[in-house]
């Protein structure tokens, strides 16, 4: 049962936070949606996660002082993680942005350019010019104790999205997280890949960064269907070009170079799989040569799709604004927060992807 945010958004604050109430406690769909033209649709709360009555309320967060806000004359603060030359952060940054105009929010941002200690001095230096909440996208899933311990101390909450904090409780050191189920995402890369290649290839896989639950959901996604499936496809080499597509460009012409058997690429994000592509264009390969099988959704993948040189893209939407927005609403208005709403994500293939490349971001 999925709930679009435009749909909802509309409503009150009740009538909304029983929506996504509702949508916390559905069952997830059976596939993602075909075309979401840009919105957001949630698809479920991760399994575990609180039932309606045991959602994340102001009364149950409010143990340490947090004051009750009017979010319209609040200052709200938005910690970008990585360097904006990666699309999926720059919609998403644009996505915070606009739903805060659009709300007549007040909207400190910063961007910690891929710096852990930078994202703890971000934190910090909002809350000092009197950010009264948090939206966070955390850069590692771990690390970012000393600004999580500033915020508490200063009794302003946060919410978190896209990169989960894995060693944190929600209630507690957070109010909720809204992101995608990238263990899922692994497991439809791999079938993809495997319709793609006829379950028959040698593979090389990029990674994305060390010490992010994406790139261990991401990875244990693929290689679990991969085993479930008994699969035919040989692993043939493994490394990390950490989400950047200069690196992806560079570990793919080593890989290729050392490995010239490889005919398959899983690539955990777009830019690790448009610098192979590049680095495919440099060795004299064609498209359609090394089949190419990609995370995120971005114009210049799905376009690498109508263009052969990429076979199947699963979607991570990265337009959280609406939601991260609506769960603080909720909060202040006294409603419940999950403590993890996962968002549907679409698959982009050869059959849509010409039609789908305005829907990218």
């Amino acid at each position: 049962m999925g709930v679009r945010v435009a749909s909802y958004l509309k409503a009150g604050p009740i009538i909304a936070s029983l929506a996504l109430a509702v949508a916390a406690c559905a069952s997830p769909a059976a596939s993602a949606p075909t075309g979401t033209g840009g919105a957001q649709v949630v698809q479920s709360a991760a399994a575990g996660s609180p039932a309606a009555g045991a959602m994340c309320t102001y009364a149950k967060y409010n143990s340490a002082g947090v004051p009750k806000l009017d979010l319209k004359t609040a200052t709200i603060g938005f910690a970008q993680s990585e360097k904006e030359a990666n699309p999926f952060r720059i919609a998403e940054t644009q996505s915070i942005k606009d739903e805060a105009s659009k709300l007549g929010i007040k909207l400190l941002t910063t961007n910690a350019e891929s710096d852990l200690n930078k994202e703890i001095s971000d934190i910090k230096g909002m809350i000092d010019q009197g950010a009264k909440a948090l939206i966070i996208s955390p850069l590692n899933s771990e690390g970012l104790d000393p600004a999580l311990d500033y915020a508490k101390s200063k009794n302003v909450p946060l919410m978190t999205i896209d990169r989960f904090l894995t060693t944190k409780t929600a209630c507690a050191d957070y109010i909720g997280w809204v992101g995608s189920n990238f263990v899922e995402q692994g497991k439809r890369a791999f079938d993809a890949l495997s319709a793609a290649t006829g379950d028959s290839c040698n593979l090389a896989i990029l990674l994305g960064a060390a010490g992010v639950n994406v790139t261990n959901d991401r990875e244990k996604g693929f290689e679990d269907e991969m085993a479930a499936k008994a699969s035919k496809i040989k692993v043939v080499a493994k490394q990390a070009a950490d989400y950047e597509r200069a690196k992806g460009q560079t570990v793919t012409a080593q890989l290729i170079q050392a490995h010239p058997e490889i005919n398959c690429i899983y690539a955990h994000n777009d830019e690790m799989a448009l610098g192979a592509v590049a680095a495919l264009k440099d060795a004299g390969k064609k498209p359609g040569d090394v089949k190419i099988l990609t995370i995120d959704g971005t114009k210049g993948a799905v376009q690498g799709i109508v263009d052969g040189w990429i076979s199947g893209v699963i979607e991570s939407n990265p337009r959280f604004g609406p939601l991260a927005f609506q769960a603080l609403t909720d909060f202040y208005a006294g409603a419940g927060v999950p403590a993890k709403t996962i968002i549907s994500d679409k698959a982009y293939t050869k059959d849509n992807a010409a039609s789908e490349v305005s829907n990218a971001y």
